[in-house]
């Protein structure tokens, strides 16, 4: 039965809508090019996006970006619907430079948690009301705000001695408590890079966790607002998801700038485009099988061995259409770097070799997985995440689809050749751990039959209509102050880019907007109750990479 808000999210709000529901709450208009924008108070941020999200049905608080100008700071809620992420509406909260206060809006998306301490770690803007006023990728010891106008990269930081608390105290009991805490990282392998969970157990239930991330943070949004569109920022995607979604990164600035410069792909480049990016996330899925399986039973020898063996495949067929093995930096603004290797029938006929083996390798798997008792014992009811609590996280991929969710941007917010290719959307309803992986493995078979049918259109298309990119200015400087977020379906889900321009070569603001990092502040509600090594399984089934965690 669905529910009165369900109802509402599906049904077409116009701006007239909008502006109905907001009232003379609304400031101002800021039109981006995605969406219709509305100039709010500071105070009235918990109302109006609870408004939003009860009347008008924007469910999906995709992304949050703070940002600093010369005279004032401001925080931009990305709402977006489940049901129709087409939908959309920019929330802007303007707060001045003395005293830069927002109402938090944690109480109404508590994704908007992390969000918010996000945004006062880097830029300084403090959200009243938020339940953890915390930094989160940087030490609490850090000075300043590092994309704050009036921060000095120059000067040091100084902590004293007496601030730095004590990695190794030795191991006391309080009388009046009867739980543990337990660290687990920063250097764990089941941590899938550099995290530190803190985790409170009562016996050998867990209590309450603390994921703490920011060891890996890399400072990708300042080195992209410091590079070109043309040139200089296409590398850095690559390096955010590294594990073989590198063309899925690349597809998320392009679809953003390509929007701000008001950029058209031709249809062959689209075509090459999609079938790389599909390639990409098999890469990705059968790394994230291999992974968890080792996680959960570990059998290093076998099914870790076979996914990497079927990787390995895919790494050299991306290698010969890119020339290179992980960091692609294949795609270009207006379309991709080259058509694809000569002799080109070579090519198609190694990619096709490697689908028609796929249905053999998926029986294997699931022959050594999913009739596996070990794997079913430790993953089935495990990791629960019903769908409610999986949209008020902001998650997406994967691991929503893994929950029912029926959210896939490819065809919901369609871009690239998609929307002319027959293909499905995979969804579970067990929201355990057991069907997040379920998913990705299926998800597998719906990405060959997209390849297989982008290779037929590319083997049939005109030679000499191949065009691989279209006519792009040298220099690109879109007007000053235009505002664009655009997103891509990536191997972990919605990986989303906000770009605002100054008038110049380079962007005043780049945010990223990375689902793992939406996706892992859903761990604490997916293990309380249960027990460490399912707290590992469920880690293991969020397939985080923690280069895009922190960024």
């Amino acid at each position: 039965m669905s529910t009165g808000l369900e109802r509402q999210s599906s049904v077409e709000v116009t701006e007239s809508d909008l502006e109905a529901v907001i009232g003379d709450r609304a400031l101002a208009r800021d039109d981006h090019l995605n969406a219709p924008g509305f100039v709010i108070r500071p105070n009235d941020v918990e109302d109006v996006l609870t408004d939003l999200r009860d009347q008008a049905g924007f469910d999906h608080c995709s992304c949050l970006t703070a940002q600093q100008y010369e005279d004032r700071y401001e925080s931009i809620y990305h709402l977006k619907k489940y049901a129709d992420p087409t939908q959309e509406v920019s929330i802007v909260v303007p707060t001045p430079t003395d005293d830069p206060v927002s109402e938090s809006a944690a109480s109404v998306y508590r994704t908007a948690d992390w969000h918010e301490r996000e945004a006062f770690d880097l830029v300084g803007i403090d959200y009243e009301g938020h339940p953890d006023p915390r930094r989160i990728l940087l030490p609490e010891t850090w000075q300043g705000h590092p994309l704050s106008k009036g921060y000095n990269q120059e000067k040091p930081q100084v902590v004293t001695l007496a601030e730095h608390e004590n990695p190794i105290q030795p191991d006391h009991h309080e009388a009046e408590s009867d739980t543990m805490f337990l660290n687990i990282g920063p250097h764990h392998p089941a941590t899938h890079g550099v995290l530190h969970v803190k985790a409170v157990l009562d016996g050998e239930t867990i209590v309450d966790i603390d994921p703490d991330i920011g060891y890996l943070h890399r400072c990708e949004e300042q080195m992209c607002q410091q590079g070109t569109y043309r040139h200089q920022i296409m590398p850095y995607p690559d390096r955010w998801d590294y594990v073989s979604a590198g063309l899925l990164n690349e597809w998320a600035y392009a679809r953003a700038a390509e929007d701000l410069a008001d950029i058209e792909v031709p249809e062959y480049a689209q075509i090459i485009r999609t079938m790389g990016a599909e390639l990409c996330r098999i890469a990705s899925h059968m790394l994230a099988l291999g992974t968890f399986c080792l996680d959960v039973y570990g059998d290093f020898n076998a099914v870790f061995q076979y996914a990497f063996r079927d990787r390995e495949v895919v790494q050299d067929i991306l290698e010969d259409l890119t020339g290179q093995r992980l960091m692609f930096n294949y795609f270009r603004l207006g379309g991709v770097a080259w058509d694809l290797p000569e002799p080109r029938e070579e090519f198609i006929e190694k990619t096709r070799d490697f689908l028609d083996e796929l249905p053999a390798k998926i029986d294997e798997y699931n022959d050594l997985v999913t009739g596996n008792e070990i794997f079913q014992i430790r993953c089935n009811d495990t990791g629960i995440l019903e769908p409610s609590v999986a949209k008020d996280y902001g998650c997406t991929g994967p691991v929503a689809r893994g929950s029912g969710i029926d959210y896939d941007l490819r065809r919901d917010d369609p871009y690239g050749y998609y929307p002319e290719l027959d293909w499905d959307v995979v969804t579970k309803d067990g929201c355990d751990n057991y069907s997040r992986v379920l998913v990705r493995m299926q998800e597998v078979e719906e990405s060959a039959k997209i390849i297989e049918q982008c290779l037929d259109l590319l083997e049939e298309w005109p030679e000499d209509d191949r065009e691989v990119q279209a006519n792009v200015p040298r220099t690109l400087k879109p007007d000053a102050d235009t505002e664009v977020y655009r997103a891509v379906e990536g191997a972990k889900g919605e990986l989303g880019i906000y770009i605002r321009s100054d008038g110049t070569d380079k962007p005043g603001r780049f945010k990223i907007r990375s689902p793992c990092f939406h996706n892992l502040s859903a761990l604490g509600e997916m293990t309380e109750g249960e027990y460490i090594p399912d707290l590992i399984a469920s880690l293991g089934s969020l397939d985080i990479v923690l280069g895009e965690v922190d960024r």
